[in-house]
């Protein structure tokens, strides 16, 4: 499949920071991990102290896939407004998925700590009101999440003109988020793991998977044999083949970065900025001090569409960017485009398809599928370990 388009401004910033080995033995291991992305690498990060082998395997590179494209907001907030969520999951699944999305982002913190090139950096999140009948749900929206203990704050229309500069009626600022190099964070993970219990082969395709009452056979294209007790699916939107029924829509999405800005402070405190309008606009820096903007999603996940469409959707989000930070000499030195998956409540598909059996998914589809990475490695990890965890429920394919 194919998940973006070439020249994303993290693989071209950073290169291939390291390539591993292709399988050319047969192998026996207690998991096998398919898929080294940012969703791979935090599973890993997860099991590195248990007493098991691991295998990683991908048929890219290390990164490669969507994670060399994904855009690195790190938000609690679901794409599924809570109050939505409510009625979709019920009040306490909602209220729990909100919890673990904003602990998520303090460990991605804690995580980071130990990895200078995650280039994780704190900053608030602020989601405006698009359009006047926007400010109404947004603002019951506001006092839900608030309710929850999540540290918000209202903004008027005042209020964001003078933290902004833009004119917008509403909208929620919210102390907990950053954002990330995610591309750099899934080498470093994997560097480290790799000195404990791992083992990555990568441009490594797997032809076929088999189940026996015990373990998996993995057979290779190039005829290899992998055994496992355990396989983790982590391999993203390349997932469905492995899944006997359909669990999400396919987008595509874009995205184009700035020249370089210098040392100065964009706008208040360098925020996320995001909107409520379906497909929404959303906005970062970086740590060059670049601007990133994207959106302007289509509902086709076509490569050859997607490509053909991304000049066009690059002057779209520039006109964006423009019209709400004018003064701002925006000159767009990078472009690229994407997939991303929704789901029918917007939560990720972590665990089992039938709730027994020893094949694992840990699918991130979203708009914050790092954080829903970071769920699902710990969730993985408590299954595979006979660790009980109520949370496991929440995110289960019978939902």
């Amino acid at each position: 499949m194919d998940l973006r388009s070439v020249y994303p401004y993290w693989l071209l910033e950073k290169g291939i920071q390291k390539s591993y080995p292709s399988l050319n033995k047969n192998i026996k291991a207690d998991i096998v991990i398919v898929g080294a992305g940012i969703s791979g690498a935090l599973a890993a990060w997860y099991l590195r102290n248990e007493a098991f082998k691991i295998i990683m395997i991908d048929k890219r590179h290390v990164g490669m896939g969507s994670t060399a494209a994904t855009t690195g907001l790190l938000q609690y907030e679901i794409d599924t407004p809570f109050i939505d969520l409510n009625e979709k999951v019920g009040a306490r699944n909602a209220a729990r998925s909100y919890a673990l999305c904003n602990e998520a982002v303090f460990e991605l913190e804690r995580i980071c700590s130990h990895f200078p090139a995650a280039e994780f950096d704190r900053k608030p999140s602020f989601q405006f009101a698009s359009y006047k009948k926007d400010s109404k749900p947004l603002l019951l929206e506001f006092a839900a999440r608030k309710k929850l203990g999540i540290d918000v704050k209202w903004l008027d229309k005042s209020d964001i003109k003078n933290k902004f500069g833009f004119d917008k009626p509403g909208g929620i600022l919210s102390t907990n988020a950053a954002d990330i190099n995610a591309y750099g964070l899934t080498h470093a993970l994997l560097h480290y793991c790799t000195g404990k219990n791992l083992e990555v082969y990568d441009h490594t395709n797997i032809d076929s998977i088999h189940r026996s009452k015990i373990n998996f056979k993995l057979v290779t294209e190039s005829g290899y044999k992998i055994h496992s007790r355990y396989v983790i699916i982590a391999c993203g939107y390349e997932s469905s083949h492995y899944i006997s029924k359909k669990v999400n829509e396919l987008h595509s999405t874009y995205a184009i970065i700035s020249e370089p800005f210098g040392s100065k402070e964009l706008w208040y405190k360098n925020t996320l900025i995001w909107e409520t309008a379906n497909p929404y606009l959303y906005i970062r820096n970086t740590r060059d001090n670049r601007i990133l903007v994207g959106g302007k999603d289509d509902d086709f996940s076509s490569g050859t569409r997607r490509d053909w469409a991304l000049n066009r959707k690059a002057k779209m989000l520039e006109v964006s960017i423009k019209k709400l930070f004018p003064h701002l000499e925006f000159i767009t030195d990078f472009k690229w485009a994407g997939l991303f998956a929704s789901t029918k409540d917007g939560l990720p598909y972590i665990g089992s398809l039938d709730g027994r059996s020893n094949m694992l998914f840990a699918l991130g589809f979203g708009g914050n599928g790092i954080v829903f990475g970071v769920i699902a490695g710990r969730l993985i990890r408590d299954l595979i370990t006979c660790k009980k965890n109520p949370d496991s429920k929440i995110f289960a394919f019978d939902r």
